[in-house]
């Protein structure tokens, strides 16, 4: 799987900082392992959001797929529109 990484840049107290310093040495393992292990312990639970598609979406799509076989395939999109 591809995935895209991003970056996040937290500011923290000196205390705080201390403290994830602290637990991430005593469990052995980078800062930014622990915090992204907090992270996911946070999010553990949540479904990733899903949307019901409108019936006139779903209509157009049956409708498509079932004149997938009219479908010509462009491998120049410049000379196909010139061509049109």
């Amino acid at each position: 799987m591809n995935t895209t990484q991003i970056q996040i840049k937290l500011s923290l107290s000196e205390q705080l900082n201390e403290l994830l310093k602290s637990k991430a040495a005593r469990l052995g393992v980078p800062v930014t392992q622990f915090v992204k292990h907090l992270i996911m312990q946070e999010v553990k639970d949540e479904e990733y959001p899903t949307y019901q598609m409108s019936e006139r979406t779903e209509r157009l799509i049956k409708k498509a797929m079932k004149e997938r076989d009219k479908a010509i395939e462009v491998t120049d999109i410049h000379k196909f529109f010139r061509e049109l």
